[in-house]
């Protein structure tokens, strides 16, 4: 009897995720896009997405740095270094395992990322000085301006070796390691550039240690406050360095601070152990017992029929976690589930145990991962796409300054910060599509308000579209699993 409850329940949620299908070469392309609408700087001549103008331009002048460039980790207009270059890790690890299946997307995704590696080597280009955050938070996220318009303080903020900042310092040598994988063939001088730098930031982050809270707690919380420690990401950045490098030494740290790991089933850009346990597994290296096993676990904690399950599910069949913007673990967690299925694969087809008689393949894996993809994309109880400008309905109403706000072209004169806050108080629909994005996504019982106030639900974020872009890619080559 529990065997057919088992079964009745993975139909149910199959049957959610297969109710239409759908054009993942489409959403692919699009999800690359929504990159260019977080552009901070000097927006270059092929912008494709054209609404979106100059700011930013004098980030880092009063101190005689340039920090122009990066993203808007958000709705809002700050740039935040932690997931910032969690989103450029994610970005590089989409292309380093699905890139043959992008086709003619693979240089946008390569662009993408450039347009943060070049700000990451900016930030971190004076010797133990990180520059960790540009932008005043509090006023800024109290102010509804366009980035092309915004007068609100542009304070740098760094970490160094008397106010250090591990977490962030160490995810910058992962997105600085993992991007020179990606530009090996293609810019290998650029290549070695970043593995050099990356190689020195990590020796910052493990030599000056020390959590960011400490130092910014006033300016990085509530915002991206760190709450899982920094010796996840310490064993992240170790662990890309090693991917990159092949140097022992890393990969003896990875094995030597093994017991560091703490809960095996969470991953995004606060919490990196998942993502580690899943990383080490495609290193396919000796000595990696510890990290196979959490991997199984993690796969295992997904999976709906699962005796070890430790994430729930809506109604509708999506996937839910503690914490906002919750899309971030759908995709996240899809992603690292697909990565995982072609380990399985790559190990004479491999099956895992997760207990109780519940037994899954690689293809159990890939057809979980769809059931969110399609969700997302609109195959859910109201057959509303959360990608913005994916099929004709999706929310209008996003929480994002510059989507809200008519662009220069239209309005070319100034609007200031409480002239925002009547585009941002109407119910009008957004000025602009800011085409790509993905929300934080519904309720948990599959309800979606389309309210740019309920920014949980309506604001998009680089760190739910990085992983996305390598989930959408594998479904453009595979597209029925």
């Amino acid at each position: 009897m529990k065997l057919i409850i088992q079964s009745v329940l993975v139909s149910v949620l199959v049957m959610v995720g297969s109710v239409r299908s759908h054009d993942y070469g489409d959403a692919l392309t699009k999800s690359i896009l929504f990159f260019e609408g977080q552009r901070s700087g000097k927006i270059p001549a092929n912008q494709r997405m054209t609404w979106r103008k100059d700011s930013a331009l004098k980030d880092g002048i009063e101190i005689g740095v340039d920090l122009t460039g990066g993203y808007y980790d958000a709705g809002d207009n700050v740039k935040f270094s932690f997931p910032m270059s969690f989103s450029i890790t994610m970005l590089a690890w989409s292309v380093i395992e699905f890139g043959d299946s992008m086709g003619l997307d693979q240089q946008y995704a390569l662009d993408a990322i450039r347009w943060g590696t070049d700000y990451l080597m900016k930030a971190t280009s004076i010797p133990n000085f990180i520059f960790v955050q540009v932008g005043e938070p509090y006023n800024d996220h109290n102010c509804w301006e366009r980035p092309d318009d915004m007068d609100t303080p542009r304070t740098p903020y760094a970490i160094s070796k008397e106010f250090p900042g591990s977490e962030v310092a160490a995810e910058i040598a992962a997105a600085l390691a993992s991007s020179s994988i990606v530009f090996r063939h293609t810019n290998y001088s650029y290549s070695q550039d970043l593995i050099r730098r990356a190689t020195k930031v990590f020796y910052f982050a493990d030599k000056y240690r020390g959590f960011y809270n400490d130092t910014l707690y006033p300016w990085v919380c509530p915002f991206y406050c760190d709450f899982s420690g920094y010796q996840d990401e310490l064993l992240w950045g170790a662990a890309w360095l090693y991917r990159a490098t092949l140097i022992p030494d890393y990969w003896n740290y990875v094995v030597k601070n093994a017991y560091n790991l703490g809960n095996y089933n969470e991953f995004g850009w606060d919490n990196k152990n998942a993502g580690i346990n899943v990383l080490v597994t495609r290193l396919n290296t000796s000595n990696s017992g510890l990290f196979i096993g959490n991997a199984n676990k993690f796969a295992c904690s997904l999976l709906p029929e699962s005796p070890t399950k430790a994430v729930d599910y809506s109604p509708g069949g999506l996937m839910f976690k503690d914490g906002g913007s919750n899309l971030q673990h759908a995709t996240s967690l899809s992603f690292l589930a697909l990565v995982y299925s072609r380990y399985l694969e790559e190990s004479n087809n491999r099956v895992v145990a997760c207990g109780g008689g519940v037994m899954a393949d690689k293809h159990r894996f890939r057809q979980l991962a769809k059931g969110q993809v399609d969700y997302i994309l609109g195959s859910n109880p109201l057959n509303l796409s959360y990608m913005v400008g994916y099929s004709g309905y999706f929310p209008q109403r996003i929480h994002h300054r510059g989507s809200t706000l008519p662009s220069i072209d239209q309005h070319p004169g100034f609007i200031d910060c409480n002239g925002g806050k009547l585009y941002a108080n109407s119910n009008n629909p957004n000025a602009n599509v800011l085409t790509g994005a993905v929300v934080g996504g519904p309720f948990m019982n599959d309800t979606y308000p389309d309210d740019r106030v309920n920014f949980r639900q309506s604001e998009p974020t680089t760190y739910i579209n990085a992983p996305f872009v390598g989930v959408l890619a594998f479904f453009k080559s595979h597209p029925s699993c």
